[in-house]
């Protein structure tokens, strides 16, 4: 390659891993790199340092500053616990717990966290295995411990790996801790810096006994045991899509009492490769493609799915033609929430203190259910970490039942801080026997919903634009909505603006102004609200070049028969919301 191709920078970081003390292996994939006829794929690798943000790391898998491999995640891995010892210095012992998922490299980089740990003097609780997010979250509560660590992109495709630290609550890390760690993560800037060898007798292994103890308190959400008996048969075929709840979901269904979970063969698979789906994401129609269609051929009631690291679900259900329609995230969320608030209200268990928690892009509905049982419903920011912040806020103060977000995660019960595609599995599977045990089936049930609650479609639109021009657009648009906000969308009159960056809410009819003060800090989120009850979220993504666009429309479902025709309606306002805003995808 010629090295005038090949930026100063790149070289000089490419020659530093070269002249370091990196294995040999490494050695010679960089200068493979070095050697190779096309520039990019180095350039890619070293042009950066892989950044420690909020929620840890993510990247694709490989040699290079840029890359997840035993370097990278050993410095966020030192610079963690270079933290966790300042900040629990007073502690006899400091205590974390370390998961992974079905993905490459997941067991390598987990046994390589847990060595550095252990080699600061930190017990490091080690599990056996893959295991789900949501039961690291248990297992930290659990073993009161001071942090944890899970291994896993969730469901990015198969060449990316993901490192996500959590606090002594479980719940990944908030504000100071997350900008506090990412300064110390800063600070090493030399693979000498990290303490790679381990000590054994600091690392111990997790196995059966805590996914017993996590999936019995799964199953101590059931509200209807009962029904579950007369409904037992209930067939409900589910797909881990290769990852981890493989064992763990049908464990709990069964333990919950259903004995008729038909597995997807091919799917229950652990592969980091992912050989049946094209994107192991359950928001991806394709990914329950084959889930379906085994659900089909056995007569099935309802199809789960859940993504790798068995965080979020995605279900199937037949439509009153029979046939299998997809499920939402909001829609999910909506079953849910109205399920768990009013076993709540009709069990009598309702004290005035209870609370459920959405986040501020999902559906408005949610807020209606939550106002008719009488429980007090929170808006948050996107991402689960701020849902978990408030239940640790109000702890011991107020009583957490459930919250969820649109984008498909869901935690029923507060036995962990993040969301749980297990409990939300279970819980769903008996809302589906609660609907049957009345001669309904989950899609009748959602629809009775609507017709008692108001009807809401909802739908994000993204548009992608990439690299440096690409992020100055989607800043431009962002701008023009501040400068120039829409004063009527979809036929209605924009009646409110919330603009979290600047944490002021207008009404631009009136010109009255009041401040945002339920958030813990600023956002670059705007809404606009309309007259009709019409609501657009307009946020910049965090991860990916894109801006997307979260679209609700309300409206009234008198009968179930109506409810084609209004969805058709609502989804047509969506693209007039969309036309309104002068954006074309």
């Amino acid at each position: 390659m010629a090295k005038e191709n090949i930026p100063e920078q790149v070289q000089q970081k490419a020659q530093l891993w070269l002249d370091g003390k990196y294995d040999e292996e490494t050695k010679a994939k960089v200068k493979e790199l070095l050697n190779s006829n096309d520039p990019n794929e180095l350039i890619d690798a070293f042009y950066k340092d892989l950044e420690f943000g909020t929620g840890g790391l993510r990247g694709i898998m490989g040699v290079g500053s840029n890359r997840m491999n035993r370097y990278t995640v050993g410095t966020a891995t030192q610079g963690l616990a270079n933290y966790l010892k300042k900040e629990f210095s007073g502690l006899t012992e400091i205590k974390v717990v370390i998961g992974h998922d079905c993905r490459n490299n997941s067991r390598f980089f987990a046994e390589t966290v847990a060595n550095i740990f252990s080699a600061n003097g930190i017990k490091a609780f080690l599990f056996d295995d893959l295991r789900p997010t949501p039961e690291i979250s248990y297992a930290i509560r659990d073993l009161q411990c001071q942090s944890g660590v899970i291994l896993t992109a969730s469901h990015n495709p198969k060449e990316y790996n993901g490192y996500k630290a959590y606090w002594d609550d479980g719940a990944q890390i908030l504000g100071p801790h997350d900008k506090n760690i990412i300064d110390e993560v800063k600070k090493i800037t030399n693979v000498e810096d990290i303490k790679f060898e381990g000590d054994p007798d600091l690392i111990e292994i997790l196995g059966a006994a805590m996914d017993e103890k996590f999936i019995q308190e799964v199953a101590s959400l059931s509200f209807n045991p009962d029904i579950i008996k007369r409904q037992k048969d209930l067939k409900i075929v589910f797909s881990p899509i290769h990852g981890t709840t493989v064992k763990l979901v049908p464990a709990a269904l069964k333990r919950m009492g259903f004995e008729n979970v038909i597995h997807v063969p091919e799917q229950d698979v652990v592969s980091g490769d992912f050989p049946t789906v094209v994107s192991p994401n359950p928001e991806e129609p394709a990914a329950l493609e084959m889930a379906i269609q085994k659900a089909e051929e056995t007569d099935a009631d309802l199809v789960i799915a859940t993504d790798p690291d068995g965080d979020r679900l995605g279900i199937a259900v037949r439509d009153d033609k029979g046939e299998f329609v997809l499920v939402n995230g909001n829609q999910t969320a909506i079953l849910l929430t109205w399920y768990m608030l009013n076993q709540w209200k009709d069990k009598g268990l309702l004290t005035g203190s209870e609370f459920t928690v959405k986040t501020i892009v999902t559906s408005e509905l949610i807020q209606t259910i939550a106002d008719n049982a009488g429980v007090e419903c929170f808006d948050t920011y996107t991402g689960f970490k701020w849902i978990a912040g408030i239940i640790r806020d109000l702890e011991g103060k107020k009583k957490y039942i459930c919250g969820g977000e649109e984008s498909y995660g869901f935690l029923p019960g507060d036995y962990v801080r993040d969301k749980d595609a297990v409990g939300a599995v279970v819980m769903i599977s008996e809302i589906a026997a609660w609907a049957k045990d009345q001669n309904k089936s989950l899609y009748e049930l959602l629809l009775d919903i609507y017709i008692a609650n108001g009807f809401s479609q909802e739908k994000m639109k993204y548009i992608v634009r990439k690299g440096k021009s690409g992020a100055e657009e989607i800043e431009a648009l962002m701008k023009k909505f501040r400068e120039t906000p829409p004063e009527q969308l979809g036929g209605s009159k924009v009646n409110l603006i919330k603009d979290y960056q600047t944490l002021k809410a207008t009404n631009p009819i009136s010109g009255n102004k009041t401040e945002i003060d339920d958030k813990p800090t600023t956002s670059n989120v705007l809404q606009f609200f309309t007259e009709d009850g019409s609501k657009v979220s307009v946020r910049p993504s965090g991860t990916e070049p894109k801006i997307k666009f979260y679209c609700e429309v309300r409206d009234s479902l008198e009968k179930r028969e109506d409810f084609d025709r209004v969805t058709d309606k609502a989804l047509k306002k969506i693209d007039l919301l969309m036309t309104d805003l002068g954006v074309s995808e």
